[in-house]
């Protein structure tokens, strides 16, 4: 089928809940995609920070595929040695004590919002009468934590909760940044705190050090969880295996997602020796959590990190040149983010329209609030870095 073709009987087909640039993508190899027609692009998002090591990395594709070949799926009654596999690296290299494996990120916060609420509970029990006093949990304006009906709640951005009430109870919002505003936001009743120590969709922010440190404290004085919502951020997206490396904070619960699968769906509740035993049988499940095949693609992507921190530093070094040579493009007023998750502030200038120009000359970015947003793949080397941000540079002149 040709682009025409695919665009006519999508948009006959599914729902209308997405505003697609008016590209179809039939293939990839690393950081480059071709359309129907064989035209290229140079993809500077990794399907939002997803395809970790670029489309169709040949190692990933080979164990994908040998464990599509041996068994696609078995409920959670049975052990899999891939989702067996993938939990043992996950755990080394947070340092942390176990994993749910679930389907996406929105998942895993529910997850680790069951998670709180059940932990607060078996510790703290009922309030007086008949209800359950320590439930609340504190998030930030600007943040983003997914589409359910919790997760949207918790999401503290207006724009997100339209149409949409009446909302589930127990959220709660503070400044993000603001100390003064978190500890009038934190109560009694809070039972976790959930925060991006990058906020992606709100805008490429991270949190300031001192914030960071005063969630950390007042969390540890007060018994609270300490959640941290890695979907975006994590498996070294940021230059750190997660964002929060970034701080002086150890959280008590860590969400995955996006990168970890490499392209496929995966999300993860990661719990640390206090939270290990928040969720016991029957508490949560998942259909799919923990598929083989995932799990295999999963395993593939951390075992790229178990190499003593190469692999890391090389982020870490890249993000430093991209934003290097990011800050030389007329239009680009500040930078933010850490390692290969970037915004650009381009001032009074439309981000969308920047967006549309560059995907037409054949680079694809994102958005974020009124930033531009750059996710590559890990994997992007130099050459490549320097011809995207060459053409970024000739869209934002050109809005």
């Amino acid at each position: 089928m040709n682009s025409e073709d695919i665009k006519k009987l999508e948009d006959a087909y599914t729902a209308n809940t997405y505003a697609r640039y008016d590209i179809a993508i039939a293939e990839g190899r690393g950081v480059r995609a071709k359309d129907p027609e064989g035209r290229e692009y140079l993809d500077f998002t990794s399907g939002i920070g997803v395809n970790s090591l670029g489309f169709c990395e040949p190692g990933w594709v080979a164990a994908v595929r040998e464990q599509a070949g041996a068994v696609q799926h078995v409920s959670n009654l049975f052990y899999s040695e891939p989702c067996a596999r993938a939990a043992e690296k996950l755990i080394t290299l947070t340092g942390m004590s176990t994993v749910f494996f679930s389907n996406s990120g929105a998942e895993a916060n529910e997850g680790a919002i069951k998670a709180a609420r059940k932990y607060s509970y078996m510790k703290y029990g009922r309030g007086a009468g008949d209800g359950f006093d320590r439930y609340r949990i504190v998030t930030l304006a600007g943040s983003f934590h997914g589409r359910t009906m919790a997760t949207i709640t918790a999401t503290g951005q207006d724009s997100f909760h339209k149409y949409f009430t009446p909302f589930l109870q127990g959220f709660d919002y503070a400044e993000t940044n603001d100390v003064a505003s978190l500890h009038e936001t934190v109560t009694d009743k809070t039972c976790a705190i959930m925060v991006e120590f990058v906020q992606g969709e709100g805008g490429v922010n991270e949190l300031d050090p001192g914030f960071a440190d005063e969630i950390a404290k007042l969390c540890k004085s007060r018994d609270i969880l300490l959640i941290a919502d890695e979907v975006q951020s994590g498996v070294g997206r940021t230059g750190r295996f997660m964002a929060y490396g970034h701080f002086d904070v150890k959280p008590d619960i860590v969400t995955v997602a996006k990168g970890l699968g490499g392209g496929l769906p995966v999300g993860g509740v990661i719990f640390g020796e206090k939270t290990k035993g928040a969720l016991g049988p029957g508490d949560h499940g998942s259909t799919f959590g923990g598929n083989p095949v995932v799990c295999a693609g999963a395993d593939y992507v951390l075992s790229k990190f178990m190499d003593g921190g190469a692999f890391l530093r090389d982020i870490a070094e890249k993000g430093d040149y991209f934003r290097e040579k990011l800050a030389l493009l007329s239009g680009v007023k500040g930078i933010s983010g850490f390692g290969l998750m970037i915004g650009a502030d381009v001032g009074s200038k439309d981000a969308k329209a920047i967006a549309s120009a560059a995907a037409a000359r054949g680079l694809l970015i994102l958005t974020a609030k009124d930033k531009i947003r750059l996710l590559p793949p890990l994997t992007i080397v130099r050459p490549d870095i320097d011809e995207g941000l060459a053409i970024l540079g000739e869209a934002i002149l050109a809005v």
